[in-house]
């Protein structure tokens, strides 16, 4: 029998995703193994990301300031807009360092089997900043699963009568994988994304 304290922790700990009850464990144990300036550092971490963090007003990623770094930044090329589906894909593309235009974030997919519907995605800000101008360029990034493809499609038929272009990201082989491993979807679209060498 543990005590309580520890199997609350624990409880605590498996509430959050990719947590099962083993890896709560060993992560419970390793805090109270160590010093309790190492929870209170942890403890305030989590309650100063809940007090100070917050969405951008104008791309739905998540910032200290208002608005966002990127949105805010002067080296970022406003003529393009990316559009993902949550804000850690932000981070995904910016850590290639090669994307220099802005983002959108959804907040989510299409998953009608979910109960998820167009007005449940920031759509509308989308929309705005298009219709405002001064934008070439969307960049459809969303997931490479039936969500992130109905997403996709339904956001391509709203954006092409403002007359911009609307591209979606190449999809395909991973690099360093065998095609053997691969899917026929995954092998499909790594033939329809090819390009000249």
């Amino acid at each position: 029998m543990q005590p309580e304290p520890l199997t609350r922790l624990i409880e605590q700990m498996q509430r959050l995703p990719g947590i099962g009850r083993k890896s709560a464990q060993r992560l419970a144990f390793h805090i109270l193994r160590h010093p309790r300036s190492e929870a209170d550092e942890l403890c305030d971490a989590i309650c100063d990301v809940k007090d100070r963090v917050t969405y951008c007003s104008v791309c739905n990623n998540v910032t200290d300031v208002e608005p966002c770094a990127i949105c805010s930044g002067d080296g970022r090329d406003r003529r393009i807009i990316c559009v993902v589906e949550e804000p850690q894909n932000v981070l995904g593309i910016e850590r290639t360092r090669d994307f220099k235009g802005l983002y959108h974030v959804l907040m989510g997919a299409l998953s009608p089997l979910q109960g998820v519907g167009p007005d449940d995605l920031k759509i509308k800000g989308l929309l705005s900043r298009v219709g405002n101008g001064g934008v070439d360029e969307v960049i459809l990034a969303t997931n490479p699963n039936v969500e992130g493809e109905a997403t996709a499609i339904y956001l391509a038929g709203l954006l092409k009568p403002f007359g911009v272009r609307v591209t979606r990201i190449a999809m395909g082989v991973p690099v360093g994988s065998d095609l053997e491993y691969a899917d026929e979807i995954t092998v499909h679209k790594a033939m329809e994304g090819r390009r000249d060498v």
